[in-house]
């Protein structure tokens, strides 16, 4: 696929930046499943012979640096505000509470403006409803947590929203259902980006039971 091409073309010269969007009410798992992913690919990488620097580098964004409390109380600090966050090559899009970013103007524009420079644009669970706010669903087809489902077909309906899948794979843009399942997505990325060896690699030293088939 081009994206991964072109991030591909980016790891021969530095590290692919993958930038994960943090806000009140973000879900833990939505994060920190692609974050752990992420960083066990780029720490393994170089061991097996395919990298001689970690591929990734993981970064976390939010609407300012000051601490933001995640769902259930858990307080996490981002590395970057929207002012300071350098140029991303894969954006992260987590779900959660997103009553707050889907009515910040801030939040909405930064996405816009991070999804047309982003090689590739993610989401997890309810961030799909981010995306699809932007516009960046129209006319596609998306999944998401399986209980909103109902929801995102009614507040968008110019978008395909299919069940029963852990992602929906549209090249640049990937969607994935809930929770853990940003995992799936986010080892599939992996796969895509730095090949099948490293992805398999990555779930087993994370002890995640894998099915790239599925």
């Amino acid at each position: 696929m081009i994206a991964s091409d072109h991030i591909t073309t980016t790891l021969r010269n530095q590290p692919a930046t993958v930038g994960i969007l943090l806000f009140s009410g973000v879900e833990v798992l939505d994060f920190a499943g692609p974050f752990e992913v992420f960083s066990v690919a780029s720490r393994i990488a170089p061991h097996y012979g395919k990298f001689e620097q970690p591929p990734f580098s993981v970064i976390t964004v939010a609407a300012t640096r000051n601490s933001t409390v995640a769902r259930h109380g858990l307080r996490v600090t981002p590395d970057h505000d929207y002012s300071d966050c350098p140029a991303l090559d894969i954006l992260i899009v987590p779900g959660g509470i997103v009553d707050e970013p889907m009515r910040n103007p801030a939040t909405l524009d930064w996405l816009r403006r991070q999804t047309r420079q982003s090689t590739m644009t993610a989401s997890v669970c309810t961030g799909a409803f981010l995306l699809a706010q932007i516009g960046l669903l129209k006319g596609r087809t998306a999944t998401t947590h399986w209980e909103d489902i109902p929801e995102l077909r009614r507040m968008f309906p110019d978008t395909e929203v299919i069940e029963g899948v852990p992602y929906v794979d549209e090249g640049a843009i990937i969607t994935s259902a809930g929770i853990s399942a940003g995992i799936d997505m986010s080892l599939h990325l992996v796969r895509r980006i730095i090949g099948p060896e490293i992805a398999s690699k990555t779930a087993h030293q994370m002890q995640y039971h894998w099915n790239p088939e599925q």
